[in-house]
């Protein structure tokens, strides 16, 4: 987590785009506003760490594809 920056960008494991770092807060990462789907506009989205499976250069790459990415953890709920 100490390597993940503001700004970087987030994608799956199949490289497609989850979103981009507003700021770490404790063990997850909090999306940017913009980065939200039709329907969640207005508010953020959390990645847990768990999920990270690592950091290279200005990209964060989860372990999971992102069309796999919990609900749970993508409407900012805590798990």
């Amino acid at each position: 987590m100490a390597d993940i920056k503001e700004h970087m960008k987030v994608i799956g494991k199949d490289g497609a785009p989850v979103g981009t770092v507003d700021r770490i807060e404790g063990d997850r990462i909090k999306l940017t506003k913009k980065d939200s789907g039709a329907g969640h506009q207005g508010h953020h989205h959390y990645i847990d760490r768990k999920l990270v499976g690592s950091v290279e250069g200005d990209t964060v790459k989860l372990s999971v594809n992102a069309s796999a990415v919990p609900e749970t953890e993508a409407s900012g709920a805590k798990v």
